[in-house]
């Protein structure tokens, strides 16, 4: 593998591109069920019960697309990559979605899926701080870096960071 990659084996999915399947705790190199970015939420979320783990979802109207926004897909790919990598398992994920899930829920949200991805985001915030991939500082300065240019960004163009100083 390469560095910081984890041993993944390629199973095929049903349109015939390879889909990495990581080995992780309790889970054999090559063991488990393909999950592809091809896939919509609720095939997902399918898959992962069939594993036996949990995924909360939003109410089914939300899963019959793929996503509304391209940064719901970006979220979504993320969490994919890092669990892929071994930075959280599965379980830990499904467990902190679902209690930021619940706490919003508690403050009023009206669970209707319109506020499913933002929870997305919250939980991996959470993880991401709490596994010592960056701080809550350095993730409050990337957010305001992408707003900064998103602002300065022409309609139509991709939104590009600059590049840090060196």
């Amino acid at each position: 593998a390469a560095p910081g990659r984890s041993q993944a084996s390629s199973h095929r999915s049903p349109k015939g591109e390879g889909v990495p399947v990581s080995a992780g705790p309790g889970r054999p190199q090559g063991e488990g069920t393909p999950v592809s970015l091809h896939m919509t939420l609720a095939e997902v979320a399918s898959r992962c019960a069939a594993d036996g783990q949990a995924l909360p979802l939003p109410p089914v109207e939300s899963t019959a697309g793929h996503f509304a926004e391209p940064w719901q897909a970006h979220a979504f790919a993320l969490v994919l990559m890092l669990h892929e990598r071994s930075v959280f398992s599965w379980p830990q994920w499904a467990n902190t979605l679902a209690r930021r899930i619940r706490a919003a829920q508690l403050r009023g949200d009206p669970d209707d899926g319109s506020s499913y991805y933002r929870h997305w985001l919250d939980a991996l915030e959470e993880l991401t701080i709490a596994q010592g991939i960056a701080t809550a500082d350095q993730l409050h300065a990337l957010e305001h870096a992408w707003a900064d240019a998103a602002e300065h960004t022409p309609h139509g163009q991709p939104i590009v960071l600059p590049p840090e100083p060196a």
